[in-house]
């Protein structure tokens, strides 16, 4: 399991990170409500521990934003010192799954996000959607408006990552580090494989989803 820890005193975060990582998990960690936030947003994390009191935005603000996003329901662990009822039910009104208060032992909160790690996983779908887009993981279906569409292996790692990050750019760097890693080609292979996928996603259908940033890169995102 890949974990998001967001917590603002140091030597909290390298305790957890420390600990998480000797039993196997990759963990990436943020001092800051900003900083954790676009980590949680931009990546693919099974967990996130998030602290309560944040420099910049507050955790209950952090979790709430991140359950605003169409494709964020990772599950959420409280960390705080506040041990208050009406403190706990801010947390859970704003999207927590769980919640424990400072001071913890690293094993319980380890039990508690493995917890909450595999009973999210056990229920949720592993589709990822973007308007009327989908993309099963499991089955490798990709569909539009129900309609099944026909993608090659290159194309559904494309998209694969266009969907995780959507509505965000994805950059020409990470398209190629995704397919090809330090063995780029040296022809526009990338070039010709969007086309290929824009051709698949968008050709048949009124709303473009997969939009080019010139100079930059490309994102797959619906009508605002």
């Amino acid at each position: 399991m890949r974990i998001l820890v967001i917590e603002d005193h140091k030597d909290i975060l390298a305790n957890i990170s420390e600990y998480f990582t000797l039993k196997g998990y990759e963990v990436d960690g943020a001092l800051d409500g900003l900083t954790g936030l676009h980590l949680a947003v931009t990546g693919n994390y099974d967990a996130i521990i998030l602290d309560l009191m944040l420099p910049g935005m507050d955790g209950n603000l952090v979790c709430k934003k991140i359950r605003e996003t169409t494709r964020q329901q990772v599950p959420i662990l409280m960390l705080t010192a506040r041990d208050q009822l009406e403190d706990r039910l801010t947390g859970f009104s704003v999207g927590a799954d769980d919640y424990i208060v400072k001071p913890f032992a690293l094993s319980e909160l380890f039990a508690r996000v493995e917890a909450i790690g595999w009973r999210a996983n056990g229920f949720r779908k592993h589709i990822l959607q973007v308007h009327d887009l989908t993309y099963d993981l499991d089955s490798l279906e990709v569909k539009r408006a129900g309609q099944l569409l026909r993608l090659n292996p290159t194309n559904r790692v494309l998209l694969e990552l266009l969907m995780r990050k959507s509505p965000l750019l994805v950059r020409r760097r990470e398209f190629e580090q995704a397919l090809w890693g330090s063995n780029t080609p040296d022809s526009d292979s990338l070039r010709t494989s969007i086309y290929t996928l824009r051709r698949t996603i968008d050709k048949s259908f009124d709303i473009p989803l997969l939009h080019t940033v010139h100079g930059m890169g490309y994102k797959l995102q619906g009508p605002q």
